[in-house]
């Protein structure tokens, strides 16, 4: 997973720098977990990121996106919830 790659198509998405590099350092603790491709059977790459956070409602900013797919993910198969982005 490219970090920087995913900063820069994570622009598409509400956000500011903050939100972006979070998120993309998630997606890569994530990726690096083995999680996805275990429970989903394929890798997590930037594009499939992108493509689940662009399945989001569209009035949802960056993180609520990242934490609404990783929150159905918790559903589904459990274990997820540690890769949710806390907001205080």
């Amino acid at each position: 997973m490219n970090r920087e790659r995913l900063e820069s198509e994570l622009e598409r998405f509400e956000g500011d720098a903050d939100a972006r590099r979070v998120v993309a350092r998630q997606a890569r603790d994530l990726a690096d977990s083995g999680r996805v491709a275990e429970d989903l059977g394929y890798e997590l790459t930037v594009d499939a990121v992108v493509d689940e956070l662009a399945d989001a409602p569209a009035d949802h900013s960056l993180v609520e996106r990242w934490n609404w797919w990783v929150g159905s993910l918790e559903l589904s198969h459990g274990g997820y919830e540690r890769f949710q982005v806390r907001v205080y």
